[in-house]
């Protein structure tokens, strides 16, 4: 006959495990001596080792005890099962890896390829990655919004890259993230936005397409909340009849 501690020995698992196996009956309570210590004999011996052996093989405590006292037919079935089980899980932790690697990839896991070609572009032309991030964070706005829309508009973007005017506000707003408001820079902007939205105005192509109110008031948000300067240049393209940054608007006249 065996103590606890000698059958959890004999079988390569620890006293702990015996006890939890007894609580959620895998393993039988044995009887007592008249000191009230269990005893074990073989059987349990056994059965403990089979229920080790599984465990140790993946098979999930709540399906070792159907297994345990299972025939032979029925034992290969229920291994079947849960190889099948298994194979499932190893296909979404697989997923969830691929999820993670696209999320410490950064904008990959919330924007579809065209945006993230394009802030691929944007750091090609040499922009800082705090302004990448300012921008894609925008595009993950739009992409759960709507998402229908975003070719088109990155179409828009790419073939307003070809506009020197583009470039050169690029390369101004990544100059005077930091600038003090009274950054000559900014009014340069300033000067460049407007052009871009007289274009914009004259081939009706003002922007917000797709975009509720409420969204729109949101990137506006976002925007001014991107840099110190966003105010003071929403200011001065106000001074001049413009309102609105992500749906152009000319202010009505006062």
């Amino acid at each position: 006959m065996l103590t606890i501690g000698q059958l959890a020995a004999y079988a390569g698992v620890t006293v702990r495990a015996v006890r939890h196996y007894h609580k959620i009956g895998l393993l039988p309570e044995p009887d007592r001596d008249h000191s009230g210590y269990r005893v074990y004999g073989a059987a349990a011996a056994v059965r403990l080792i089979r229920i080790h052996t599984l465990a140790q093989a993946g098979v999930p405590l709540a399906r070792v005890h159907e297994l345990l006292d299972a025939t032979s037919e029925e034992f290969a079935d229920g291994v079947r099962e849960i190889d099948k089980e298994l194979r499932a899980e190893v296909r979404r932790i697989q997923e969830t890896r691929r999820r993670l690697a696209r999320l410490a990839a950064g904008e990959h896991l919330a924007l579809p390829q065209s945006v993230v070609g394009y802030l691929d572009t944007l750091r090609g032309l040499g922009l800082q990655e705090r302004y990448i991030e300012m921008e894609r964070d925008a595009w993950i706005l739009v992409a759960a919004q709507a998402p229908e829309a975003i070719d088109h508009v990155i179409a828009l973007k790419y073939e307003g890259l070809r506009h020197p005017d583009m470039l050169k506000l690029y390369s101004l707003v990544n100059e005077a993230l930091d600038a003090p408001p009274d950054d000559p820079r900014i009014v340069e902007v300033a000067d460049i936005v407007e052009r871009l939205m007289i274009a914009a105005v004259e081939s009706g192509t003002t922007g917000a397409q797709g975009l509720d109110d409420r969204m729109v008031a949101l990137l506006d948000a976002a925007m001014l909340e991107s840099t110190p300067n966003a105010e003071r240049l929403l200011a001065i393209l106000e001074q001049r009849g413009w309102k609105g940054w992500t749906r152009i608007e000319r202010a009505p006249a006062g």
